[in-house]
């Protein structure tokens, strides 16, 4: 009986969106694109939800280049981890709209799926897209981003030079205090790597002056710095204050994924013990 009954619902629904679809034929293009896009403006239901997707179906169906709609149809199954749905969807929004969504791909390839290679490809591939404009996916420039995809790939020299470059264009047009820290933060950590202590010191000190001296991440790599130039004092303060930063919530995360280079309690109760045995 429930399998008839599910039978049933599905040739309701099959039969009702063909009535849907039908009553679109004798509008003119023009007349299917803006009720496309009225539907997109007025119907917003929750995310992922068959009322969601039903909706996007339908205003692609009405306009199969409302790129808007496929990206958005993509989400869901990037946030469920279903690649084989996400990336089909995702790359018909690259083709109808390259220039907003090739970035962003590169940003999604970063960290959903940390592929740093395929995201760089993506981030040089904005340069040609928008030659005299600087994209900036999720609020970062592309710059910023290949800084990360580099510190990912441990290649420290391309990751300096891509957050140097990234925050010198940012300098053109704001003060230093208007730039996002954790640009700072990053470039620390790539000198850091590189064994340039003392610039990387003044970068994670940046980090915590603009971020109002509220940083896990900067502290502890503050904690190490002083740690490897044997100043067990200095290094102990400051991996003090990163657990206490952590403890009250003030470290780099992201929501559904990792941050890149991120820091946990663990590691800071290590380092911690590390520096006591100096």
């Amino acid at each position: 009986m429930e399998k008839l009954l599910k039978f049933c619902l599905s040739g309701l629904f099959v039969f009702l969106w063909s009535c849907t679809l039908s009553s679109y034929s004798d509008l003119t293009v023009e007349e299917r694109k803006e009720l496309a896009d009225e539907k997109w403006e007025s119907n917003k239901p929750i995310q992922g939800s068959p009322a969601s997707q039903t909706l996007l179906d339908e205003i692609i169906a009405l306009d199969s280049l409302h790129c808007d709609a496929i990206r958005e149809k993509s989400v869901p199954y990037l946030k469920r981890g279903m690649a084989y749905q996400w990336k089909p969807l995702f790359d018909k929004a690259i083709a109808c709209d390259p220039n907003t969504w090739q970035p962003m791909r590169g940003y999604l390839y970063l960290y959903f799926y940390r592929d740093y290679k395929k995201a760089i490809i993506d981030f040089n591939a904005s340069d040609v897209l928008t030659p005299n404009f600087v994209d900036a996916p999720q609020g970062h420039s592309v710059n910023y981003w290949r800084g990360i995809a580099y510190i990912g790939l441990n290649d420290y020299e391309k990751a300096l030079d891509f957050f140097t470059k990234h925050i010198d264009i940012e300098l053109k047009t704001l003060t230093e205090d208007w730039i996002e820290p954790s640009a700072f933060l990053y470039l620390g950590i790539a000198q850091y790597e590189l064994g340039q202590l003392e610039m990387a010191e003044v970068n994670f000190n940046k980090m915590l002056l603009y971020n109002k001296g509220l940083s896990a991440d900067a502290n502890y790599y503050l904690a190490t710095v002083y740690k490897d130039k044997n100043e067990k004092q200095k290094a102990l303060t400051y991996i003090k204050k990163a657990i206490a930063n952590y403890e009250a919530g003030h470290f780099r995360s992201r929501h559904y994924v990792e941050e890149i280079r991120q820091v946990y309690m663990e590691q800071l109760i290590a380092l911690q013990e590390e520096i006591k045995r100096l």
